[in-house]
């Protein structure tokens, strides 16, 4: 980029750096939606809660479906065994 097309585009600055911020935070949101072992620890959040009996049967089923949902979603683990 040159001096000329800088200072044309400058008044972009903020959009571009807004725009990245943006897709920075939608990165972080889908890997903690979709990454297993955040998956897993939630699930043990869960289980945890029901046992200390800050959420009830119902509420814990309800979480623990949705958390294997998404665990089901992500599929197996990218660093395991081959076969």
């Amino acid at each position: 980029m040159g001096l000329f097309t800088g200072l044309l585009t400058l008044p972009l600055a903020p959009v571009r750096g807004v725009a990245w911020i943006a897709e920075r935070v939608h990165e972080e949101a889908n890997r903690e939606f979709v990454d297993p072992v955040v998956i897993r620890q939630r699930l043990e959040e869960v289980q945890e809660a029901r046992e200390s009996g800050e959420i009830t049967e119902e509420e814990a089923a309800d979480l623990e479906e949705e958390y294997v949902r998404r665990l089901m979603e992500a599929g197996p683990p990218s660093g395991g065994l081959e076969v």
